[in-house]
């Protein structure tokens, strides 16, 4: 039997998921990039026996590529069913990635989901579909880019209840990178740090502070025997900026902490 995604609680979100899913409430996840939303899901989808739709929302997606459209198939056009709609049809979760990213249209698709109704209209077949028992909507975003023009309507935001997720404490995180990458949790420990130090020019140098994505990713590369200034280099300082001037400010940094 596959083996539930790795995820260390950092408070009641798992009781909150299951108690959305358990009474059909679609759950709204906010938080910065790589602080584990997309793997909190997968973790809930495996710990629930849910099957799990994933979709990465991006500028170009729109409703009909959650909902379907007509294919040619054979010389036959047949009508194919997108993520959202099969997750709908067969139950499970369908989560959206980064929802902010889609274009307008997929908000309007998802209301008549997020609220009594549980139903999705498909206007090209002419079907009414009633959404299964175990279907569940969970959509993510990231509120530090937001701005004027990609942000929820506070209409949608509305219809969801709301989680916030954050970067873990220092002691819990290394704890996740070193369960992640099998490096020892000293190394861990000063890899969380240094990503501490990184986060706090947030704004300053950098748009985004270091992941815990990044440090695990850091961590693997040194447990598989890079250097770890090439580790850091490559994981933690040119991921998060294109700016020389900036890089060699972050060079500093790292040096200032691991000496």
């Amino acid at each position: 039997m596959k083996t539930a995604p790795f995820y260390q609680p950092q408070g009641g979100e798992c009781a909150v998921f299951e108690a959305a899913h358990r009474l059909r409430l679609p759950l709204l996840l906010k938080g910065p990039t790589g602080c584990g939303k997309t793997r909190f899901v997968a973790h809930m989808a495996h710990r629930l026996g849910l099957p799990l739709y994933t979709v990465a929302c991006h500028d170009d997606l729109t409703a009909a590529d959650l909902t379907g459209r007509y294919l040619l198939q054979g010389g036959e056009t047949v009508w194919t069913d997108g993520p959202l709609t099969r997750a709908v049809r067969e139950g499970g979760i369908c989560y959206l990635d980064e929802v902010v990213e889609a274009r307008k249209d997929v908000t309007v698709v998802l209301h008549p989901l997020t609220d009594d109704r549980r139903i999705l209209p498909l206007e090209r077949t002419g079907e009414v579909l009633e959404a299964a028992d175990n279907f569940m909507l969970v959509v993510s975003y990231n509120p530090g880019y937001q701005n004027i023009l990609k942000s929820l309507k506070p209409s949608t935001r509305q219809r969801f209840l709301a989680l916030t997720f954050d970067y873990p404490p220092a002691e819990t995180e290394t704890g996740i990178v070193a369960a992640e990458s099998g490096l020892d949790e000293s190394r861990c420990h000063l890899l969380v740090r240094l990503a501490g130090r990184l986060r706090d020019l947030k704004g300053l140098d950098i748009e985004e502070g270091a992941s815990t994505r990044l440090i695990v990713y850091c961590a693997s590369l040194i447990a598989a025997g890079m250097p770890m200034e090439q580790a850091i280099d490559v994981a933690l300082i040119e991921p998060l900026s294109d700016d020389e001037d900036v890089k060699s400010g972050l060079r500093d940094v790292v040096q200032a902490v691991i000496g």
